[in-house]
């Protein structure tokens, strides 16, 4: 069995007959899928993500609508938000953050906060997202709401982390 080509077992295989056996672990069943539903679950488990520069890496911070604007290329479903800067902020206070999709925020009351101090929002309560589904086309705006009293922060960064909608 081991001098076996792997095209002398697929070489019959179409998209029409061709069904994998795999195991749904929700219901503890094993599955027929087809080459089709194959496809859109794989998509689904293949993490993307969008790492957008809001400013440059040296100049100061200022709160302020739109400081990056840009248009989803695909259809894709959000899974998690994170931010980070080159230079934290210090004093009181922290850097707070909304993400837009055609004008709306992407979350509920509480945005993408970096803690004064911090140069990454993974150290604080993730917010919560409220619109995971981000459209074909939609269009993304990054404010930036709220900065420490130091007013030091530079180099800020967004990352949209999740999958292309099938």
């Amino acid at each position: 069995m081991a001098n076996i080509k792997f095209s002398a077992f697929t070489s019959g295989a179409t998209t029409g007959n061709t069904k994998i056996v795999g195991y749904d672990s929700t219901s503890n069943t094993n599955n027929q899928y087809t080459l089709a539903e194959l496809a859109d679950g794989l998509a689904s488990k293949l993490i993307q993500n969008f790492i957008i520069a809001c400013s440059d890496e040296t100049t100061a911070l200022t709160t302020g609508t739109n400081k990056a604007v840009f248009r989803m290329p695909y259809a894709f479903t959000l899974t998690a938000v994170r931010a980070s800067l080159t230079t934290a902020g210090g004093g009181l206070g922290g850097t707070t953050i909304d993400v837009n999709l055609n004008g709306s925020s992407i979350f509920t009351t509480a945005l993408l906060t970096i803690a004064a101090g911090d140069k990454t929002s993974t150290s604080t309560t993730p917010p919560n997202i409220t619109t995971t589904a981000l459209t074909d086309d939609g269009e993304i705006t990054i404010d930036l709401d709220g900065i420490s009293a130091g007013a030091t922060e530079t180099g800020l960064k967004v990352t949209l982390i999740g999958y292309k909608t099938p």
